[in-house]
């Protein structure tokens, strides 16, 4: 099961993650409680190591300045959370992409449909710990590397895995201990639950 701890600002949230054995780590660029600036990304960086992805996450602003972050923080992947249509992948087909957003009548729920190279299935409100109906999955399953993510946390996510059968899934708010500040403890509790 793959797993990415998303939302990370400090040094001792990115080396938790890492020892707890994330495979991916998540930076969030724009407006929420868990933002970071790209100076403070760049600098994090250091303590993750190649065998874990990063991956920058925007939502709500142009693809290009989207790109920009990214390139500039020397993150491996884009995470575009939200709405953005295949043109936003198109113009960033120089970048690893994952496509998050939630699951709709109209989601179109193959992987690489965007060109990207993970899809993220998130709950509506993304950040806000909300669970989501997963037995809408039952109708259209996704295919290819897809993540599970929304409402999920170290007390629901091997049941949740086990209902929706993801590639991997992805955690935010169910690892905090207040909003924007991860609990370092629940971060190791998910990774173990996750896989087991």
């Amino acid at each position: 099961m793959f797993v990415k701890l998303c939302g990370l600002r400090t040094e001792a949230d990115v080396t938790t993650a890492v020892a707890a054995g994330a495979d991916a780590v998540g930076f969030v660029f724009t407006a929420s409680p868990r933002q970071v600036s790209v100076e403070v990304v760049r600098r994090l960086l250091r303590e993750v190591p190649p065998t874990v992805l990063s991956v920058g996450v925007v939502h709500g602003i142009p693809a290009a300045e989207a790109g920009a972050l990214a390139r500039a923080a020397g993150v491996d992947a884009l995470q575009l959370h939200g709405g953005y249509p295949r043109a936003a992948f198109d113009e960033l087909s120089d970048l690893r992409l994952l496509r998050a957003t939630s699951l709709t009548a109209d989601t179109d729920v193959r992987t690489g449909a965007y060109g990207e190279e993970w899809l993220l299935l998130d709950s509506p409100v993304a950040g806000s710990g909300e669970r989501w109906d997963l037995t809408a999955l039952t109708a259209d399953r996704p295919t290819g590397q897809w993540l599970l993510a929304g409402g999920l946390s170290p007390d629901n996510v091997a049941e949740a895995a086990a209902v929706a059968r993801p590639w991997g899934v992805d955690v935010s708010s169910g690892v905090e201990s207040s909003r924007g500040v991860k609990d370092h403890g629940r971060m190791r509790e998910f990774v173990a639950a996750a896989r087991s």
